[in-house]
């Protein structure tokens, strides 16, 4: 009984892995939560901090002591 192999595994196996799958996004650095930040991702500037967007709330809440409310 022949091996099946999966068509993509095929293809890479015979003209190697697409350029893109390959590049990695530019690394600028970490922010203050410890997460890296990429070209392209949006930041915010506190009291000197660097902070992405996606930590925003979990930054203000952790190192700054906010709370998080619903309004009744």
């Amino acid at each position: 009984m022949p091996e099946l192999e999966h068509p993509t595994v095929t293809q890479i196996n015979r003209t190697g892995y697409p350029k893109e799958a390959l590049e990695q996004p530019e690394h600028c650095g970490i922010d203050a939560l410890g997460d890296e930040i990429l070209v392209g991702d949006k930041i915010f500037e506190i009291d000197g901090e660097t902070v992405l967007e996606e930590n925003l709330e979990r930054y203000l809440v952790e190192l700054m002591g906010a709370q998080i409310k619903e309004a009744i």
